[in-house]
């Protein structure tokens, strides 16, 4: 999904370190989180001891995220801290956003030296001691403030996630057929503007008649149905800015009237706008 790919570049961009989307079994191997891990963290895993401590620790901490259906931080044998946040769709633990390791204090060199011993790194070339050391001292340290940072933004992506699961009928599928396909993104692209049947067929070049049977076929909703499904997805997503007001979440996603927009979004979501960011954000601080 590219928007998955935007945000783990946007969220190594602001907290320093990465993340990566893993499916919500355990594996039985280490996760590597791509060509920005944790240089420490490969050279550790470099040692058979090593790596059996990353494993232990990446299951512990998707493990736990799956059974309480929320963040859990684990530490590995090393001291390195990461954050595993459930992906939850339809009341179904999906997928899970693994963070990358940091330490929750500043290393020392007696840190190090007992991390040494403990996975059998002592017989190890020297140049390979030097390189771990590097990267040991590298290694990004949060304070408290910092690592609630680092977990509220996943937790805030793995809302959208689910939510972008959840309503999958609103995306694009290469199997669609091009007027439909089209059609949607019409959509999409303006959703805060008029949009009408007119407006859409003459984006898409077919007739009336061919077109209304062409897209309830393909998405199981009339335009006028999809559009407002569409306008309700993303103001699911607004809501969760607390700095927007209600009413200035209806306008930005095209509803006119603000009564309409709180009527068709409790239909919808099963909860007025306002309920549902409360309690979203009461999900956050969980």
């Amino acid at each position: 999904m590219p928007v998955v790919l935007r945000y783990q570049e946007a969220f190594q961009s602001a907290i320093g370190v990465p993340v990566r989307l893993v499916a919500p079994n355990l594996p039985d191997w280490r996760l590597s989180l791509g060509p920005s891990e944790n240089p420490f963290c490969v050279l550790v895993a470099s040692l058979p001891l090593g790596c059996q401590a990353c494993v232990t620790a990446q299951a512990s901490a998707q493990r736990g995220a799956a059974k309480r259906l929320g963040a859990q931080q684990v530490s590995c044998l090393a001291g390195l801290t990461e954050v595993a946040v459930p992906i939850i769709a339809g009341g179904r633990h999906v997928a899970t956003l693994l963070s990358g390791q940091i330490l929750r204090r500043e290393p020392s060199e007696r840190d190090l030296a007992f991390t040494i011993q403990m996975l059998g790194g002592g017989t190890q070339a020297e140049d390979w001691k030097v390189r771990l050391r590097e990267a040991y001292f590298a290694t990004p340290v949060f304070d408290a403030a910092r690592f609630q940072s680092l977990v509220q933004m996943l937790k805030l992506f793995s809302i959208f996630l689910g939510d972008t699961v959840g309503s999958a009928a609103v995306s694009n599928s290469g199997e669609e057929p091009p007027a439909v396909a089209s059609a949607k993104q019409f959509v999409q692209e303006r959703m805060s503007e008029a949009i009408n049947l007119d407006l859409v067929i003459r984006h898409v070049s077919v007739s009336r008649f061919y077109f209304c049977r062409l897209f309830k076929k393909a998405t199981g909703m009339t335009l006028s149905q999809y559009v407002t499904r569409v306008r309700l997805e993303n103001a699911k997503i607004l809501l969760l800015d607390e700095t927007l007001r209600v009413n200035e979440v209806g306008r930005a996603t095209g509803f006119r009237s603000i009564p309409r927009f709180n009527a068709l979004f409790k239909e919808y979501v099963g909860m007025a706008p306002s309920e549902y960011r409360e309690a979203q954000m009461a999900h956050l601080v969980d």
